[in-house]
């Protein structure tokens, strides 16, 4: 197994068994509930918004490993960033999983390039994402992941 692979497995396995962030947020400003058909992953993401940076963010739900790790991942890259920020953010994290090529700096994020190697888990890695930008959106709709 390669370098790349060998630390791709250790931090899904670590943050799937110990995610970061797995909280309820009674302070949430912003709030979307999140669903990906295709392997079951359920997911609720909260964010605290204050002067439009996550003051704080927390995700609860279950799902695979890599839903889990995903969230748990995002959930740390996100806390103390402006909003419009985790937007871009997500875009980049987009690209990397669909196999596309993002300038972006994604930090330990990086870690889930070998996602793209698997077109079905796409939906399992970035439904969180689409969760937050969902809550962030006017409504806070239910996603469906679509990828």
């Amino acid at each position: 197994m390669n370098e790349l692979a060998d630390l791709y497995q250790e931090v899904i396995l670590d943050h799937n068994r110990k995610p970061r962030n797995f909280k309820k947020l009674p302070a949430a400003t912003h709030e979307a509930n999140g669903h990906n058909p295709l392997c079951g992953d359920r997911i609720t993401v909260a964010l605290d918004i204050q002067d439009g940076v996550i003051a704080d963010i927390g995700f609860q739900g279950a799902g695979c490993a890599i839903s889990t790790a995903s969230a748990s991942l995002m959930t740390e890259a996100l806390k103390g960033r402006r909003v419009a920020d985790a937007l871009s953010l997500f875009a980049g994290f987009r690209e990397l999983v669909t196999g596309g090529v993002t300038d972006q700096e994604l930090g330990k994020l990086e870690v889930f390039s070998g996602v793209s190697e698997y077109p079905a888990r796409v939906k399992c890695a970035t439904l969180c994402w689409h969760t937050v930008a969902s809550a962030l959106g006017e409504h806070g709709q239910d996603v469906v992941t679509t990828e």
